[in-house]
């Protein structure tokens, strides 16, 4: 694996043949795809870039992925970072902002052109040269990107210049489509709208029990369930159901139905 970046912009370069993980987006993200794909699923659809797709991942979602190289080959991407920050001095510099909100999905395809052909060269350019540590240059080619993207569709202004928090959502359908996730409360919070106290307030009258207390009951039934009826492995599923290690995930499992995940699988070995 090789990994070049600086705070705007990231070239990752993955010789295997899959690297599952997830993340909460904080920040837009335009991602360029270089070669192989990737799959992202943000808990209600799922999206495929495929080599030559440019797309914009929108902020503050939820997202899994994964990410495959082509036969014989590396997946390569490239991912510029749009920090707030400079979104908001952009918006004053050039007087933008949103008309309106727009529910997006969670990845939105950009159209290739001439000029963002030629802008992905240049930037590709910058990499090789190692020149990606040039605050400065970089900051103006993340400008310049959003000046090119504008041009030719304006109404991304609307997702890109929406500085807006997240608004109060249905807590009890939001934790059902997002329990696997493996982020903190405080992110929970923060994406339903709500204070950290307000959430836990307002989860404790919706579900009658503790956020802690009934994300880790909801995994761990879904663990079973995956294990004994679909016939996965511990280690086939701990991440998947947001477990940050496989021996976190072995000691709750067995604390909650009295053995390991393993010995699910002994037993059907011998037709127990």
């Amino acid at each position: 694996m090789a990994k070049k970046e600086n705070s705007g912009i990231v070239y990752s370069c993955y010789h295997e043949l899959s690297r599952k993980g997830e993340n909460f987006v904080p920040q837009h993200t335009l991602s360029f795809q270089l070669s192989g794909s990737f799959v992202l699923a943000d808990g209600k659809e799922k999206y495929r870039a495929e080599e030559g797709d440019f797309n914009l991942i929108r902020k503050n979602q939820l997202v899994k992925f994964v990410k495959y190289p082509p036969e014989n080959g590396v997946f390569e991407s490239m991912n510029i970072y749009l920090g707030e920050e400079m979104l908001v001095n952009m918006a004053r510099e050039y007087d933008l902002s949103a008309d309106h909100f727009v529910p997006v999905q969670a990845l939105v395809p950009i159209p290739m052109n001439a000029l963002l052909q030629n802008y992905l060269i240049s930037l590709q350019t910058i990499i090789d040269s190692d020149h990606l540590n040039n605050k400065s240059l970089i900051d103006l080619k993340a400008k310049e990107l959003l000046l090119i993207l504008l041009q030719s569709q304006p109404d991304l202004r609307n997702i890109l210049f929406d500085f807006s928090q997240p608004h109060k959502i249905d807590l009890e359908v939001f934790m059902n489509q997002n329990y696997r996730y493996n982020v903190n409360l405080e992110r929970f919070a923060y994406l339903t709208g709500r204070s950290l106290a307000t959430f836990k307030r307002d989860f404790e009258k919706v579900f009658h029990a503790s956020p802690h207390q009934w994300i880790l009951q909801k995994r761990l039934n879904e663990a079973y369930f995956l294990i004994t009826e679909m016939g996965k492995t511990a280690s086939d599923i701990y991440i998947e159901i947001g477990f940050e290690d496989l021996s976190h995930f072995s000691y709750a499992f067995k604390k909650q139905f009295g053995y390991s995940p393993t010995k699910i699988h002994q037993r059907s070995d011998f037709g127990e």
